[in-house]
């Protein structure tokens, strides 16, 4: 029998999944897989880590699939691929875990009771989430259930750059800003220590870009600074949200507009951002290969915002001395690279340009005072080495990545 950590990462319209051995070397790959597009042209694809992703059916006679039978999908398909896989632990990606969650935590009721507090903060994803708990706990009746948050990674911020201008009891009241893609942040930073430690002990900006898009500013591994505030709204425009928003837009939608506080809701998280810019499409592959004008104008936009918050979160840890990409945009999209950073030779940037078509590792020129990487992030790693650290299931973080990704 084979003891395994099980992760879920439950989005809006998606989930992924990945099993994780526990083996004396850390934590060895099973199997993975994602859903996508939840309600609608449901996708399910799924790998054992030694072999292929294939499409997996789905019968369509159960009517259309929510967040409950997805998970359900990807319990069976584990069951019946990984024979003699037992899940002791269940790790959860959950997006906001509030002013006091600075780690992760064993779920209990009173853990539960306290995370549906923040849903209006993430009503993207937080009851997403909090589903894939309750479908867990439903499914592993036996096994640790561990909420690892992607607000966590910045709690150790400093004042300033955790509030706003507004008045101190409503940051009393944890009005503040949380900043979120924690997850993704702290694997980037450990894989970064791994493979430059010189670099990761510095000042490094990494900018995790994809359908929720962000940058963050770290001063030897620790979170200084982040582009995301109270909310995922907040910061770089992205696939569907707004990102940066002068608050009067939204009073003058309330007031002048006369739309509810549900269709504005619907307008920054849905109908915003790059499908919002371009009438098109939220997928930045989709933009690159359009000849419309408005998709080349949504993607001038958002390269415009990166560069601006790369420039301005150099300022606040003193200057910069790695940028790394993470992301499906960051980790693929290289003309969005280059178009970033092409021109950043002020900022001691000498971008590759071959190297960065190749999307290579490194994709700076070896004399460019400012070293440029792509690292893919591995969020449902995180969760699972998260998972095995709290429940003392391997010795530290050093122990979970002697195993080859």
């Amino acid at each position: 029998m084979t003891d395994a950590i099980l992760t879920i990462n439950a989005g809006s319209s998606s989930i992924k999944f990945a099993a994780y051995e526990i083996a004396t070397a850390g934590l060895r790959p099973l199997a993975r897989g994602h859903i996508d597009d939840i309600g609608d042209d449901t996708t399910f694809t799924a790998a054992p880590a030694d072999g292929p992703a294939e499409r997996q059916p789905i019968d369509a006679s159960k009517g259309a699939v929510d967040h409950r039978s997805a998970l359900e999908l990807a319990v069976d398909w584990l069951h019946r691929h990984e024979d003699g896989c037992h899940v002791v632990a269940v790790g959860h990606r959950v997006v906001h875990g509030g002013p006091d969650h600075a780690e992760p935590v064993v779920i209990d009721d009173g853990t539960l009771l306290r995370l549906r507090k923040f849903v209006p903060l993430a009503p993207l994803h937080q009851p997403h989430n909090l589903a894939g708990i309750a479908a867990a706990l439903h499914a592993f009746p036996d096994a640790a259930q561990v909420a690892c948050f992607d607000t966590a990674f910045h709690r150790q911020h400093p004042f300033i750059a955790d509030t706003f201008g507004l008045p101190r009891r409503l940051y009393d009241e944890g009005v503040r800003r949380y900043g979120f893609h924690g997850l993704s942040y702290e694997y980037v930073s450990r894989r970064l220590r791994s493979v430059a430690p010189m670099l990761a002990s510095g000042r490094v900006i990494i900018a995790h870009l994809g359908n929720g898009a962000s940058v963050c500013a770290l001063r030897d591994g620790r979170s200084v600074a982040s582009t995301m505030g109270f909310t995922a709204l907040d910061g770089l425009p992205m696939g569907t949200r707004c990102g940066q928003l002068d608050p009067g837009v939204v009073l003058y939608l309330l007031t002048e507009k006369g739309m509810s506080p549900d269709e504005i809701t619907h307008l920054l998280y849905h109908d915003s951002g790059l499908k919002g810019l371009s009438g098109l499409s939220n997928d930045m592959r989709e933009l690159e290969a359009s000849h419309a004008p408005a998709a080349r104008e949504a993607i001038d936009y958002f390269v415009a915002r990166v560069r601006r918050e790369i420039a301005g979160l150099a300022a606040t840890i003193g200057g910069v001395d790695a940028i790394v990409f993470a992301g499906g945009i960051g980790e693929h999209a290289f003309r969005v690279r280059e178009q970033i950073l092409g021109d950043m030779g002020w900022l001691g940037v000498d971008l590759d340009r071959d190297a960065n078509a190749r999307n290579a590792q490194t994709v700076s020129l070896p004399d460019s005072r400012v070293a440029v990487l792509v690292i893919p992030t591995d969020e449902d790693r995180m969760i699972a080495e998260h998972t095995a650290e709290i429940l003392g299931l391997i010795h530290s973080a050093a122990d979970s990545t002697r195993l080859t990704d």
